[in-house]
């Protein structure tokens, strides 16, 4: 097998059908040519190339539903909210500390960006912090999540407690916070820089955003070209 016959296969797949043919070829005649087999590996200096990324697709009104109706705590409600209203990641909603939030100008700021506080997530913050100054009001811990744990301590709420209410869900806090992002991308129209300006996203992943908003859109405008030619052609 020469370096062309490889290259001539790897054309004829894609995304990480490639990059896993290649990988088993390249481990294949580097113990080949080590071995005295062959003396020259036909996979050298072939790149693997860019992953090719799947359109994100947005989450179905009853997957968020059951996730909304898992959320039975002051804290599980707050959290989803952090997560599909402002697209905070689990990391970034445990080190939540009481300085981020400005209620008074009804401000949170969020892994160091300030974000106004909509009517749905200051009535559940309202009514967490109102349910953990009973439950802990004498806690020196600064964090804005706590539970029985770290309320006698300093230190932050698990990723796993964070998680906890959401888990076995569709729409998991990641998925939810992701299904946010994408919602924007839609609304607002598939622009990398607003997106980026809005969740701090870095250029590569702002851009994968807008690319699945920008052929999920293209997709809904070609259905509905084909509903009304079919519904014309019936008048």
């Amino acid at each position: 097998m020469t370096h062309e016959d490889v290259l001539t296969h790897l054309k004829t797949l894609h995304g990480h059908h490639r990059r896993d043919q290649l990988g088993a070829l390249r481990s294949l005649f580097t113990w080949a040519k080590r071995t005295g087999l062959i003396f020259r590996n036909p996979t050298s200096r072939i790149k693997v190339g860019q992953n090719e990324y799947g359109v994100l697709q947005p989450l179905a009104p009853a997957q968020i539903d059951r996730s909304v109706a898992a959320a039975t705590t002051p804290a599980a409600r707050l959290i989803l909210a952090l997560a599909a209203v402002h697209a905070a990641r689990v990391a970034q909603i445990g080190t939540l500390m009481f300085d981020d939030l400005d209620i008074g100008n009804r401000r949170l700021t969020i892994a160091g960006r300030a974000r106004p506080l909509d009517d749905l997530t200051m009535k559940l913050l309202l009514d967490w912090l109102e349910h953990r100054r009973r439950r802990w009001p004498n806690t020196a811990n600064l964090h804005l999540l706590i539970n029985n744990q770290t309320a006698t301590k300093t230190n932050r709420a698990s990723n796993h407690w964070i998680s906890t209410a959401m888990r076995g869900q569709d729409a998991t806090l990641e998925r939810l916070r992701v299904d946010r992002q994408l919602e924007e991308a839609l609304t607002h129209g598939p622009d990398p820089l607003h997106l980026a300006q809005v969740f701090g996203l870095d250029e590569k992943t702002a851009m994968r955003y807008a690319d699945s908003a920008r052929r999920l859109l293209e997709t809904s405008a070609e259905s509905w070209n084909v509903v009304t030619a079919s519904t014309d052609d019936q008048r």
